[in-house]
């Protein structure tokens, strides 16, 4: 949203922002480094703190591109290199974070523990999906109503993002509970001997998972499953906040976006949508407890691309009624939350044995890929043929997610 607003143009805010996915498609590269190096408790202070450096460079070193160049989606990425720089840092630091706080809670909690508090664990994720993806976008945008100065209003909210990091960094400073021993700083014999046999493990836990029976199936059922999706997820939003005047290129006529103001797209989208993804996800993980993931798996491939088709009405139709455009944003997002359940179940199915929290790590390592490989190209795809056509192709795509569906579904 901020490089859209910013006037970036497709292409560019496509491919740039889909790097910052790397981090969390390697992290477990280091993340035994995680667990020989310090403790996981001071990882998880250390990295809130980097983020919160980070966010007081974002707002301090944001560009401000001039209006003309916002309007005609002219503003180039270059501009932003200094905010990319600090935005992939940022990304390593909370893929890191990911790994000690994983580990942290698995520390601190005995196994009675960790099943009554995962309830609100989830629920705190939800909440700050909801937050970030609806509140200080919704910041920005009633800060744009009244300022008219867009690159001001991502600013401060930028800034308001520094201010919260702070706080949750100094309360965890004091609240969260020394439960390990402390680890070596710097390498020791004793240190090296266990890094040593822990990269051992973790080699042998590669070598286990791309051994297993019927692994280039699940490769490509978690690279392909949700394909028609990761060319959507990442003109959603542009799509949603771009100019409705259709352009004349080439001699054909390309429709435009919907032209929502910034605060109705963290309404809509980030709060109502997200809940609505965060509702589907919940009623998908109790249908599929109860009916099992082969009899869910042909319901769950439907719910996640059909709904998709919305986008390719809202592009042809373009409606001005916030009640039809927000109930298609839900409808999508609902169904996108539900079928999304069969492939985290998936994953979990895949991954039982011995290394089963490695094979899992890997497996979300290909969701992250999932994600990367169609995101580079989105943005050039849909400056070439517009958003009309562009949702067509990517909703063709989930030609491949009930093929792939089709082989899974005879395997299980």
């Amino acid at each position: 949203m901020l490089f859209a607003k910013m006037g970036v143009p497709n292409d560019q805010l496509a491919f740039f922002t889909t790097l910052l996915y790397f981090p969390w498609f390697l992290k477990g590269l280091w993340g035994p480094f995680v667990d020989i190096f310090r403790t996981k408790r001071w990882w998880i202070i250390a990295m809130q703190a980097l983020m919160t450096v980070l966010c007081v460079l974002l707002t301090l070193t944001l560009p401000h591109p001039e209006a003309e160049m916002i309007a005609t989606k002219a503003t180039s990425v270059g501009l932003f290199r200094w905010t990319l720089v600090f935005f992939i840092i940022a990304a390593f630091a909370s893929a890191t974070h990911d790994i000690a706080a994983d580990g942290y809670y698995m520390l601190a909690h005995d196994t009675k523990s960790q099943a009554a508090f995962i309830g609100i664990r989830s629920t705190f994720y939800r909440i700050a999906s909801v937050f970030s993806q609806g509140v200080l976008v919704y910041i920005a945008g009633q800060i744009e109503n009244r300022t008219g100065d867009i690159p001001l209003s991502w600013q401060v909210t930028l800034g308001v993002t520094s201010v919260l990091m702070l706080c949750v960094t100094l309360y965890h400073c004091f609240a969260l509970p020394k439960v390990e021993d402390p680890l070596p700083t710097s390498p020791s014999k004793e240190g090296k001997s266990l890094s040593k046999a822990v990269w051992k493990e973790l080699g042998e836990a590669f070598k286990t998972f791309f051994t297993k029976p019927g692994v280039g199936l699940a490769i490509a059922f978690m690279l392909l499953y949700r394909l028609s999706e990761g060319f959507l997820v990442k003109l959603c939003q542009p799509f949603l906040v771009d100019s409705r005047a259709t352009m004349l290129r080439d001699g054909q006529i390309i429709g435009g976006g919907l032209e929502l103001s910034t605060d109705t797209v963290g309404l809509l989208y980030g709060t109502i949508g997200v809940a609505c993804l965060l509702l589907g996800g919940i009623l998908g993980g109790i249908y599929i407890s109860r009916h099992g993931l082969k009899k869910s798996l042909w319901l769950m491939a439907s719910a996640l691309t059909l709904p998709s088709f919305v986008y390719v009405y809202l592009s042809m139709a373009q409606p001005e009624s916030l009640w039809l455009i927000g109930s298609a944003i839900s409808f999508e997002n609902f169904g996108y939350g539900f079928g999304f359940t069969a492939y985290m179940m998936y994953m979990m199915h895949f991954s039982e044995g011995k290394y089963k929290t490695s094979h899992y790590a890997i497996c979300t390592a290909f969701m992250a890929l999932s994600m990367m490989i169609p995101g580079f190209i989105a943005g050039s795809l849909e400056l070439a043929v517009g958003y009309s056509t562009f949702f067509w192709i990517a909703n063709a795509c989930s030609v491949t997610t009930f093929l792939i569906t089709y082989f899974v579904y005879k395997r299980l």
